[in-house]
């Protein structure tokens, strides 16, 4: 399943990091930046969360919310929050169900052996549940900058 830019996004029900099961439509009325890593503790994904968390409260001044997503155990996810102090939730994906929707589970080659896995990903939904900005094979270098830039420009 994929969805266009304009249409509503997939829709997901998943744990989060604070105990609660989180669906997209609970962040109805906010701007949501839903980023797909692929593991916690890694080194680009360790770059790309500090760089979100560092970057976190101009997301709230713009009525954002940031929602990252992995395959990682809940347990995980808290180990990878308490070390880095992040301060935005983490969803465990662990069936691979929203990263299916939104079609970032991919089969990736790495040192010649392919498996399947996250494609890091990030989508801009507007307060309305729409989907208005999409990043596919992300670069982690400047990559929360570009995303800031487009709430600010389109959606502030």
């Amino acid at each position: 399943m994929t969805t266009n830019i304009g249409e509503l996004a997939p829709k997901f029900s998943l744990e989060a990091s604070n105990g609660e099961t989180v669906k997209l439509s609970d962040y109805r009325g906010k701007n949501v930046v839903l980023y797909f890593y692929p593991k916690d503790m890694t080194p680009g994904c360790t770059t790309q969360a500090c760089d979100f968390r560092d970057r976190h409260n101009e997301f709230e001044e713009l009525n954002a919310v940031i929602l990252g997503v992995s395959p990682d155990p809940l347990k995980r996810h808290d180990k990878f929050i308490e070390k880095h102090g992040l301060p935005f939730i983490l969803l465990a994906d662990e069936e691979h169900e929203a990263a299916e929707a939104y079609a970032v589970w991919k089969l990736k080659k790495n040192f010649g052996k392919e498996y399947m896995g996250i494609e890091r990903s990030t989508f801009i939904i507007d307060k309305n549940g729409q989907l208005v900005k999409e990043w596919r094979k992300v670069k982690v270098k400047d990559h929360v900058e570009e995303a800031l830039t487009y709430i600010k420009s389109n959606l502030a």
